[in-house]
């Protein structure tokens, strides 16, 4: 589901050391909501015109802003700072480290509205900013499984409780591949295309054995065993042989699933005694590789059959 709205403390407690946000007044005010993934510079608003405002956004004030409230009369320059503030903006960031002095304390005080400073260039604060709020806006999700990158395909492994996920994970662990998540697959959709994974912080880096337990994956297997995140490329599901009634036996047909209104690929295994799952996994991922590139196998046999049954007897 996509949230339509967020708030200051979200923002400010997942993105404060990157954005090197310091919070110096307004702290009654960081339940606000931020309401749209993006910032606003409020140059005109200050300049006294507000037809077009964006008060939804996170406002930024920079050197420019700056230097025209510095050049205003005093009673003015107190008229507009108030005016910005009683306004239902979500908070304010100060850039560059510059002192927004006590105008700005006060009223961030007096409407409760939060007021930060960066020493953060403006641009650089934006381009930051942006990405981190629309990460907080992204669509999200989550799928009962594991998940692995295996050659840098993301691959989603389901299938009922019991049927052995984590010891192909395993397997796959064991040849060079890294976790991404065990159990819980949490989702998010990047950039309107991309369906990312992830695992939850409170089972990051473990996986549960049947017989063993949890098992650190970064402690046995070294730390290039772990992902923090991947794009989902691949959705694997095992299922029993005998629950399994037909099975493409050339792989023409391209199977797809729906995760957050995305179309990605997913591919059935029987599973029984005997089968390496882990091999049967990494070929699989192996075969979407090859399929992302432009080659597929199944459209070669294919038109190698249809050329034969062209030949004349």
């Amino acid at each position: 589901m996509k949230d339509t709205i967020t708030s200051v403390e979200k923002f400010y407690n997942g993105h404060a050391t990157d954005l090197g946000l310091r919070l110096i007044a307004g702290a009654e005010g960081l339940k606000r909501p931020i309401r749209e993934p993006t910032v606003n510079r409020p140059g005109l608003a200050l300049a006294g015109f507000s037809k077009y405002f964006a008060p939804k956004r996170v406002q930024v004030i920079g050197n420019v802003e700056t230097a025209y409230l510095r050049s205003l009369e005093q009673p003015l320059r107190v008229e507009r700072i108030a005016s910005l503030f009683s306004i239902r903006i979500p908070c304010v960031v100060v850039c560059r480290d510059i002192n927004p002095g006590r105008l700005f304390i006060e009223a961030a005080e007096h409407h409760d509205v939060p007021l930060f400073t960066t020493s953060l260039i403006t641009m650089q604060f934006i381009s930051r900013a942006t990405f981190a709020l629309e990460n907080l806006f992204a669509p999200r999700g989550q799928l009962h499984g594991c998940m692995v990158d295996i050659q840098g395909i993301g691959v989603v492994i389901q299938g009922e409780s019991g049927i052995g996920k984590s010891e192909a994970v395993l397997g796959l662990l064991e040849r060079g591949h890294s976790l991404v998540a065990d159990d819980v697959v949490l989702l998010r959709l990047e950039d309107g295309t991309d369906v990312v994974g992830t695992a939850k912080e409170i089972g990051r880096n473990l996986i549960e054995v049947r017989g063993i337990g949890l098992i650190d994956v970064a402690a046995m297997f070294g730390v290039g065993a772990i992902r923090r995140e991947k794009r989902v490329d691949l959705l694997v599901n095992l299922r029993p042989w005998e629950k399994v009634e037909e099975v493409d036996r050339i792989g023409l047909e391209q199977v797809t699933t729906t995760l957050l209104d995305q179309q990605i690929p997913c591919m059935t295994i029987p599973v029984r005694p005997g089968r390496d799952l882990a091999n049967l996994i990494e070929i699989a991922a192996l075969q979407t590789k090859l399929k992302l590139s432009g080659y597929n196998a199944a459209e070669i046999f294919s038109a190698r059959l249809a050329a034969q049954m062209a030949k004349p007897l």
